[in-house]
């Protein structure tokens, strides 16, 4: 008889960066490290901490700022959470309707999607729809703790608007936003991909930015676990970040491309055509209907050193928390979200030696050093 497989029960939304997930289960890694990857996909970021939460799930795909908000107990079904590992670097866009953004380009918007470029067009955009006596202009962000909201709010605040007074901001899952575009339910969005390259691909919406832009090489989504989880089962957890760790290499490899965009779009996963997945696999986006701009590290997946959390990204989005009033500055309260991406239990997992100097987040706006 073979060696008995550990269950592992995973949470994942249909996104192109659950792929290291995906290809963790697919592609033999996880059972390799002796797991059975069980993956279920959910429709919305609330159900996947909720059922985390309950332990429904054993470990999830998850957005980055969510283990810190449990943790803090800033959301419902609030519970301690960790954030171990990095499962995909960028990845995400701003999206503007199409009829929006050629107002923006009229004012001289970058067409290469510059974040403080495109912010002051739209910033305009907006003054003159409120000297017409226009209403809000109403956004979409995948929910209120993401890097999405941040991110929009970050973009629209650098520009000199104000998120909360300025435009309305909506939360919708990430599948549902290209149709609500469309629809015209929403002007704008930022999500992951491939929901901005569906709506531009359907001649509805223009990616105005991105977040390898806004952020260069931030965290998206982590792998979400309870601390319960963790304390509890220490050696599945290991095994589990070497094999997705091993998976994040295989899907970082160019060669493996297309069987990756072919994986991702089947049925069980995001269910779409692979040619909505491969513009940023492969860093080739397209922006709009006429506007092609490589960029290579869009969305990034590498196991190794760059699957490792930092605190400072976990005290990054703490602040963010602060400053749109989601939570009150405290030192315990940064102390704890720090914690929350300390990179110790991935390096040990790994065998990895210390990362190294703490990492410097550097935002567009920001000066360098």
């Amino acid at each position: 008889m073979g060696t008995k497989l550990t269950p592992v029960i995973a949470g994942f939304i249909p996104l192109l960066d659950s792929a290291v997930l995906v290809a963790a289960k697919e592609k033999g890694f996880a059972e390799r490290e002796g797991i059975a990857l069980q993956l279920i996909r959910e429709t919305s970021w609330a159900n996947i901490r909720d059922r985390l939460a309950v332990g429904h799930f054993d470990v999830a795909h998850m957005l980055a700022p969510m283990p810190i908000a449990a943790s803090l107990n800033l959301t419902s079904l609030a519970v301690p959470m960790l954030a171990p590992m990095v499962l995909g670097l960028g990845g995400n866009a701003i999206t503007v309707a199409a009829s929006i953004w050629r107002q923006m380009a009229d004012l001289g918007a970058d067409p290469d999607g510059d974040p403080a470029s495109t912010g002051v067009a739209f910033a305009k955009v907006l003054s003159a729809r409120k000297g017409r006596g226009e209403g809000r202009l109403r956004f979409g962000v995948v929910h209120p703790f993401s890097g999405h909201a941040y991110e929009l709010r970050y973009w629209l605040a650098a520009a000199g608007l104000d998120p909360d007074l300025d435009v309305e901001i909506s939360v919708v899952p990430p599948q549902l936003m290209a149709d609500a575009l469309a629809a015209g339910q929403l002007d704008g969005y930022c999500v992951g991909e491939p929901w901005n390259t569906a709506a531009v691909q359907a001649g509805t919406g223009r990616i105005a930015t991105y977040k390898q832009a806004i952020w260069p090489d931030s965290p998206e989504k982590v792998l979400g676990i309870t601390r319960k989880w963790a304390n509890a089962q220490p050696d599945t957890l290991f095994a589990l970040m070497r094999a997705v760790s091993a998976a994040a290499d295989w899907c970082a490899q160019s060669d493996n491309l297309t069987e990756l965009a072919q994986l991702l779009a089947g049925p069980t996963y995001i269910d779409c055509s692979p040619d909505l997945c491969v513009p940023a696999l492969g860093g080739d986006m397209k922006l709009g209907q006429n506007t092609h701009k490589s960029i290579p590290d869009f969305l990034t997946f590498s196991g190794g050193l760059r699957a490792a959390p930092s605190p400072a990204q976990g005290v990054w989005f703490f602040s963010q928390m602060v400053r749109w009033g989601q939570a009150v500055a405290d030192p315990e309260a940064e102390r704890q979200a720090a914690e929350i991406f300390a990179p110790d239990l991935y390096e040990a997992a790994l065998g990895l030696g210390p990362v190294g100097e703490p990492q410097t987040i550097r935002l567009f706006d920001m000066p360098a050093v």
